[in-house]
C-alpha cells in the first residue's frame, strides 16, 4: 500500500452540519484557501444539491482550485438520487479538466437506518444497480468517484449487500470506498464486529476479486464516543485505510467527526512509514478561524486549543523556561504556535521575572519573589489567573515611587499645602509639603517631588464628566524628565484640585518606572 495517507476535509460540508456553525459565503472561500496553503488532499465544500448557496460555494470553490497550479480536489456530496447526481456533476465541473473533482454519494446499509431512511421494503436490488449507473455515470462525465455505504460500521447481517454494493462500486470506476461510523459508536473492544475488522474483510475481497483496481480505502469518525480520532487511525494502522476523514477542531454534526489537526500529528509523531503533506506549520492558523468563524473551540482541546500550549504552574513554568519541550508531547511551532504562560496562584518568581523581562523592564533575581508576591496579593481573586498586561500593571503599582492612602490639600490666597498619606519615594507614612505663591496645590506637591525626581509641568488640562454637584473632573498632565522625555498621566474626582494631583502623580510614577526601571539593553 501507499505510505500516504490522503486527508479529506469535510469542514465545510460535516462541520458546517453542526447546530450553529455555519459560516457566511465570503468566510467559506476564505477558508477553501487556507487550507489549499495547508495542503490537504480533498476539501469536501458542501452538498451542492441542497440549495442555491450550497451549489454556488461548491462551484465558486471548483473555479478557485481549477485556476492554481497546485490544488486540492474539491469534493461535492449527493445522495443516490438521480438529479442529485446530475446537479453534483454540474457544480464539480470547473475542476474536471484538472482532474480536481470528486464526486461523493452514500446510500445507507445499515437496516434500521434504510428503513428510516428508504422505507421497510428497500430494494436492494435495484440499489446495487443505482450504485454502479451512478457512479458510472460520473466517472463518465470525467470525475473521480468516493462512495459511502452510510453507517458501515452498524451494517452488521447487511455485510454480504455491502460486499455487493462495493463491487458495484469498483465495477463501475469508484476511485475511493469509505466506510464511515456514521453513528460514532464503533469500539475496538467490539471484536470481529470492529468496523476496521469489517473493513480488511471487504478490503481483501475487492483484493482478490479485482487484482487491477486501484481503490483508496477511507474511514469517516463521528465523535459521539469520544473514539473518532482513534477510530481513524485504527483504520489506517490496523486496517487498509490511506484516506481518513475529519473536520478541524473535531467539528460536525452531534459530538463531531475526528479532529484532523489530532489525526495529522499523530501520523506525523508515530509513525516510521506512513505520512501525510500537510504543511503543519499552519494548522494553528486554520483551527483559529474555525474558532472564530464557526464554533468557538474549546480552550483545553488537544493540539491547537488556546491551553495546549499554555502553563501557569510554577514548577512547569521553571522547567519551560529552562527547556521548552519538557512539558510539551511536541513543539508547538510545529502547529504554528508559540508556549505561552498564565500567571496565576500556583505561578512563582520565575514566571513574573520572564513576563517583565520579555516586556523590556527590570526585575533582579532578588526580587522575583516579592514581586511575584505582591502581585498575587494585588489580584487574589483572581484563581484563574491573571494576563501578562495585567502581570504588568501589577509590577507598575510595585514601582511606583507614590503610592497614596489619602491626599488632602488646603489654599489660601498666597499659600498652598499637601497632606499626603502613603508610600512617598524614600518615606513611608505621612508627607507635608508647603509652597508659597498664588499656585495651586499641584505647586506643592511637584515641590515634594522634586527633592526625589526632578520634573517640569509641559500643560495640562481638565474637561468635566457629567453635570450637576455630581460632575467628575477629568484631568491630563504632561510632564518632561531632566532626560527631555515626557510623560502622560491621567487623574479623576469630583474635586478639580484632587484630579489634577492624581494626574501629576500617574505620570511622574509612570515617568520614574521607565527611566529607572526600563531594561537599557533592548
Amino acid at each position: 500500500m501507499s505510505d500516504k495517507v490522503y486527508i479529506f476535509d469535510t469542514t465545510l460540508r460535516d462541520g458546517q452540519q453542526c447546530p450553529g456553525a455555519g459560516m457566511s459565503f465570503e468566510n467559506n472561500l476564505k477558508y477553501a484557501e487556507l487550507v489549499s496553503q495547508l495542503k490537504v488532499d480533498i476539501v469536501e465544500a458542501g452538498f451542492p444539491s441542497a440549495s442555491k448557496l450550497d451549489f454556488e460555494i461548491v462551484k465558486t470553490i471548483a473555479e478557485l482550485y481549477a485556476s492554481k497550479s497546485s490544488a486540492p480536489i474539491v469534493a461535492g456530496l449527493c445522495q443516490l438520487r438521480s438529479e442529485q447526481i446530475d446537479r453534483t456533476i454540474e457544480s464539480l465541473m470547473p475542476a474536471v479538466k484538472l482532474k480536481r473533482a470528486r464526486l461523493h454519494t452514500y446510500v445507507p446499509v445499515a437496516q434500521e437506518l434504510m428503513e428510516a431512511s428508504l422505507g421497510e421494503k428497500a430494494d436492494k436490488k435495484k440499489i446495487q444497480k443505482d450504485v454502479f449507473e451512478f457512479i458510472k455515470r460520473a466517472v463518465d462525465a470525467g470525475l473521480e468517484v468516493e462512495f459511502s455505504p452510510e453507517a458501515y460500521s452498524q451494517c452488521g447481517d447487511n455485510f454480504d449487500f455491502v460486499t455487493d454494493l462495493i463491487r458495484a462500486a469498483v465495477e463501475a470506476g469508484v476511485r475511493v470506498i469509505n466506510c464511515p461510523d456514521t453513528l460514532g459508536a464503533a469500539c475496538s473492544l467490539q471484536g470481529a464486529d470492529y468496523f476496521v475488522n469489517k473493513l480488511n474483510r471487504h478490503a481483501a475481497i475487492v483484493a482478490k476479486e479485482y487484482p487491477k483496481a486501484q481503490v483508496i480505502w477511507s474511514a469517516h469518525c463521528h465523535n459521539d464516543f469520544g473514539l473518532a480520532v482513534q477510530n481513524s487511525i485504527n483504520a489506517v494502522f490496523d486496517g487498509p485505510c490511506r484516506q481518513i476523514e475529519g473536520c478541524f477542531n473535531g467539528v460536525g454534526e452531534r459530538a463531531g467527526n475526528a479532529a484532523l489537526e489530532a489525526v495529522i500529528m499523530i501520523v506525523k509523531h508515530f509513525s516510521k512509514n506512513i505520512r501525510t503533506d500537510i504543511d503543519t506549520s499552519k494548522i494553528q492558523e486554520v483551527c483559529d478561524f474555525v474558532s472564530a468563524h464557526m464554533l468557538k473551540s474549546q480552550p483545553h482541546w488537544p493540539v491547537s486549543g488556546d491551553n495546549a500550549a499554555k502553563h501557569s504552574s510554577g514548577g512547569h513554568t521553571n522547567a519551560i523556561l529552562k527547556n521548552p519541550l519538557v512539558y510539551q508531547p511536541f513543539d508547538p511551532k510545529e502547529i504554528g504556535k508559540e508556549i505561552s504562560f498564565l500567571f496565576g496562584p500556583l505561578s512563582g518568581g520565575n514566571h513574573a521575572k520572564s513576563i517583565i523581562e520579555t516586556s523590556g523592564y527590570v526585575c533582579d533575581e532578588s526580587e522575583k519573589a516579592p514581586i511575584a508576591q505582591f502581585i498575587k496579593e494585588l489580584y487574589k481573586e483572581r484563581r484563574k489567573g491573571i494576563t501578562d498586561d495585567e502581570l504588568l500593571k501589577g509590577y507598575f503599582v510595585y514601582r511606583s515611587p507614590i503610592v497614596p492612602n489619602s491626599i488632602n490639600y488646603s489654599r489660601s490666597s498666597n499659600r498652598s499645602e499637601i497632606h499626603f498619606e502613603g508610600k512617598f519615594f524614600e518615606e513611608n507614612g505621612e508627607t507635608n509639603s508647603i509652597h508659597e505663591g498664588r499656585d495651586s496645590a499641584l505647586a506643592a506637591l511637584k515641590k515634594a517631588v522634586e527633592k526625589y525626581f526632578p520634573v517640569q509641568v509641559e500643560n495640562h488640562r481638565s474637561e468635566s464628566k457629567g453635570s450637576g454637584h455630581d460632575a467628575v473632573s477629568m484631568h491630563k498632565i504632561l510632564v518632561k524628565t531632566e532626560k527631555g522625555l515626557t510623560y502622560e498621566g491621567d487623574g479623576e474626582d469630583n474635586d478639580i484640585e484632587l484630579a489634577a494631583l492624581k494626574s501629576f502623580i500617574d505620570a511622574v510614577n509612570k515617568a520614574y518606572i521607565e527611566e529607572r526601571f526600563r531594561n537599557k539593553t533592548r
